[in-house]
C-alpha cells in the first residue's frame, strides 16, 4: 500500500501504521499458529516437543513486541509523564532479542518524558533497521531534561540509510510515495515537531547516525 504526500489523510496514515505494526508482529503470530496446528494433529506427537519451544519463542517475541509497539505507536505514551530509563532499554532490549545488532545504552538519566520516549523508540526501530546484517546500534542522551539530544549511531557490515527512509524522516514524501514501511520514519519526524524538536539522519561508509535534538521551551 502507498500514498502520495498529497493523499496523505488521517486514514491513510493510520492505515499505512496499522500495516507497519502487522508487519512486525506477523512473525511471532504466525508461528505461534503453525505451533498449534501441530500441537492439535495427533500424527506429529514427535514434533510437539518441538512446537511447544516454538510456542515459548513465538510468545515471548509477540509479547515484548507488543508491549514495545504500544509504547512507540499507541495510547501508552499519550499520557503526560516520565518513562523510567531501565523501562526503555528493558523494552528495546526485548523487542530486538534476537535482532542482528547488538543496542548499547548511554542514557545518562532516570527517566525520558512519554513524547520524547515515544520518538526515541521509533529511533531505536530505523537505528536496527539500518544495520541489517549485524553490528552495534549505540544509544545516547546528552543534555538537560528541558534541552536535550538522543543519538544513535548504527555501525556494522552494509549498514546503510534508505533513500526513502531518509527522505521521510525529514517530512518528505518517498519517490514511490508511503508504504508501511516508509510511513514510520514520516510519523517519526510528526512526533518530533510536535515536540518541538528536530530529527536528521547522516550517513557514511561506516556508519549510520539518527540524531533528534530538543530545545529549551522559551521564557
Amino acid at each position: 500500500m502507498s500514498a502520495s504526500i498529497s493523499k496523505l489523510t488521517p486514514t491513510s496514515l493510520s492505515a499505512l501504521l496499522c500495516a507497519r505494526i502487522c508487519h512486525d508482529l506477523i512473525s511471532p503470530v504466525g508461528a505461534l499458529g503453525t505451533a498449534i496446528e501441530i500441537l492439535d494433529d495427533p500424527s506429529n506427537t514427535d514434533m510437539h516437543e518441538d512446537a511447544m519451544s516454538l510456542v515459548r519463542t513465538s510468545s515471548r517475541q509477540a509479547a515484548a513486541k507488543l508491549k514495545f509497539l504500544r509504547l512507540a505507536f499507541g495510547a501508552g505514551g499519550s499520557a503526560p509523564g516520565v518513562i523510567a530509563a531501565s523501562e526503555i532499554i528493558d523494552l528495546s532490549n526485548a523487542m530486538y532479542a534476537d535482532a542482528k545488532p547488538d543496542l548499547v545504552w548511554d542514557l545518562a538519566t532516570d527517566g525520558v518524558e512519554k513524547d520524547r520516549t515515544r520518538i526515541l523508540l521509533n529511533l531505536v526501530m530505523l537505528a536496527v533497521q539500518a544495520a541489517p546484517r549485524g553490528g552495534t546500534v549505540t544509544i545516547t542522551r546528552r543534555g538537560t531534561p528541558e534541552a536535550a539530544e538522543f543519538k544513535l549511531v548504527s555501525e556494522g557490515p552494509k549498514v546503510r540509510l534508505d533513500a526513502a527512509v531518509d527522505r521521510a524522516l525529514s517530512g518528505k514524501a518517498p519517490e514511490d510515495g508511503f508504504d508501511g514501511r516508509s510511513i514510520q520514519p514520516f510519523y517519526t519526524s510528526m512526533l518530533t515537531r510536535e515536540a518541538n524538536g528536530t530529527v536528521e539522519a547522516s550517513a557514511d561508509e561506516t556508519k549510520v547516525t539518527f540524531a533528534a535534538r530538543f530545545t529549551a521551551p522559551a521564557a
